[in-house]
């Protein structure tokens, strides 16, 4: 088994996840004390995917939010590098593409909308992913990013940063099929950009309007934004 660098070098972090693919949304749900679910939920509101309307689902994982998303009607495509993740989705009854996103195998404005869910976080390059999604995403389309952010409350943060460094690592080793990941799922999220500073980097790849909603006290954060017309 793998885990990747805070260099997020696409091979490693590929490797890393198919590592955990088989047992990866039940390790979700477990660290997140059934939190991923009111996520998902809230993402999918915020997003407000409509009938026949085309909707690029980026790093999905095994395509658990791209089901979320596609009972509003809306066409969803859930795209991920990681072939054991897409693995594990089979039979889920949404499309599967294998996809690098910093190179997406899509022709320029072909959605209404592009989400990624916890995903952003491992490009190595992301302002360079933003843009990719804005190119394939029509003009007046939307952006919404559901990631790991910063706690509003400043002893709940503490308790917090606290959780990632020392629980979530033994919680991993027992329901992961790669703990030695979630020790790279912690540094990530400890220097991952706050509220703020991602939607100044949403901004630089050129979306307009961003706005975003706090979610279980900051630990996650919903990003909105719109690509300019």
């Amino acid at each position: 088994m793998s885990r990747a660098g805070l260099d997020k070098n696409p091979r490693e972090v590929a490797a890393m996840f198919d590592g955990v693919a088989r047992r990866y949304d039940l390790t979700n749900t477990v660290l997140s004390f059934g939190q991923d679910r009111r996520w998902r939920k809230v993402t999918r509101q915020l997003l407000a995917p409509q009938q026949d309307e085309k909707v690029l689902d980026l790093a999905a994982g095994s395509g658990v939010s791209t089901v979320e998303f596609a009972r509003s009607g809306a066409y969803c495509v859930a795209a991920d590098f990681s072939l054991g993740m897409l693995s594990v989705g089979k039979g889920r009854g949404v499309p599967l593409v294998a996809a690098d996103a910093l190179h997406l195998p899509f022709a320029d404005d072909a959605f209404d909308a592009a989400t990624i869910s916890f995903g952003l976080r491992n490009l190595a390059d992301t302002v360079a992913g933003l843009r990719e999604m804005r190119r394939v995403v029509r003009p007046g389309g939307r952006l919404v990013v559901c990631e790991f952010s910063t706690p509003t409350w400043q002893p709940f943060r503490g308790v917090y940063m606290n959780y990632l460094m020392r629980a979530l690592p033994p919680i991993a080793r027992a329901v992961s099929s790669n703990p030695d990941a979630y020790v790279y799922l912690a540094e990530s999220i400890r220097s991952w950009p706050d509220q703020r500073a991602l939607a100044e980097l949403i901004g630089e790849a050129g979306w307009t309007d961003t706005t975003w909603k706090n979610l279980t006290s900051g630990v996650v954060a919903v990003h909105h934004a719109k690509n300019p017309s």
